[in-house]
């Protein structure tokens, strides 16, 4: 089953911990709640990140959570199998991570107030993320050349689908009350880092001290995290990943994929960004 995929109305999932049923499950029987916190990316879009903050927001700049509950725990992933059965018994307020595109999502989003946090990254560093997190994940398939990659990319033809899709998708809630959108970029910098965590302070309605703020900001810095095994990684399964590969905190900075793209490669992926993307009313931060 390792490496296996399904289509599931259009989008490429993994056979390993999710199915067609359960995808319908989600989008169509699964209840949220008022009082739901949703972290949604498209894959290697800053997730770990985004939870690191909100758990840490939840919990007032505290550090103990973070380091002694796996993220996967604190914020389970609604369309894992695993992570559905989590979900179900988790007692409110809960704290919910998802990658499925807007489509897919929980149909009973329209009638809740839960709050949704999407988080987009410049997508040539999602790219060149996806491409090495690709390698060492046995459940996805070996992504080829960083050629062929990109042309799977550009089309969609990897898991969760479209990035485009996906963006345009989620975006469409922008002005929604519940709504907040940020970028990775924003959180690059410390300083930037403080005022993202304010803001988002402000959407869930949390007040936190100034002292509190820094707690958050310095433990959900990627250095923090990454020595952190409640939130590296490191404790995921040998069924799951060949840790002998690599690690999935590689670098987390942006403007990595200059290291990795050609000038050739780095034009393709602009023409279909702005083919894609143009007159969408979206500006972000690396246009």
């Amino acid at each position: 089953m390792a490496r296996q995929y399904f289509t599931h109305k259009g989008v490429l999932f993994p056979c390993l911990d999710y199915s067609p049923e359960k995808l319908s499950y989600v989008e169509n029987e699964f209840q949220v709640q008022d009082d739901d916190v949703f972290n949604i990316t498209y894959p290697k879009s800053g997730t770990s990140w985004m939870l690191e903050i909100l758990s840490l927001i939840r919990s007032d700049g505290d550090p103990g959570w973070v380091r002694s509950v796996l993220n996967r725990d604190r914020a389970p992933w609604v369309e894992h199998g695993p992570g559905l059965e989590a979900a179900l018994k988790y007692p409110p307020p809960r704290l919910l991570c998802s990658h499925l595109p807007v489509q897919l999502f929980p149909k009973s989003l329209q009638r809740s107030k839960a709050k949704i946090i999407y988080t987009l990254r410049c997508p040539k560093d999602v790219l060149v993320s996806l491409y090495h997190f690709s390698k060492l994940l046995r459940f996805i398939r070996d992504p080829g050349s960083l050629e062929s990659f990109l042309e799977d990319f550009l089309s969609g033809n990897v898991v969760y689908g479209s990035w485009f899709d996906h963006v345009t998708g989620w975006m469409g809630l922008k002005g929604n009350e519940n709504f907040f959108s940020i970028t990775y970029e924003d959180g690059c910098l410390p300083q930037d880092l403080q005022g993202s965590v304010r803001r988002i302070c402000h959407f869930l309605g949390k007040e936190l001290s100034e002292e509190q703020v820094a707690a958050v900001v310095e433990n959900a810095s990627f250095q923090s995290m990454k020595g952190n095994k409640m939130s590296n990684f490191s404790q995921m399964s040998d069924e799951y990943m060949d840790h002998q590969k690599g690690e999935l905190l590689r670098k987390g900075i942006c403007g990595d994929w200059r290291n990795h793209l050609s000038e050739a490669q780095s034009q393709r992926f602009d023409t279909v960004f702005r083919e894609r993307m143009q007159g969408l009313g979206l500006t972000f931060p690396w246009d």
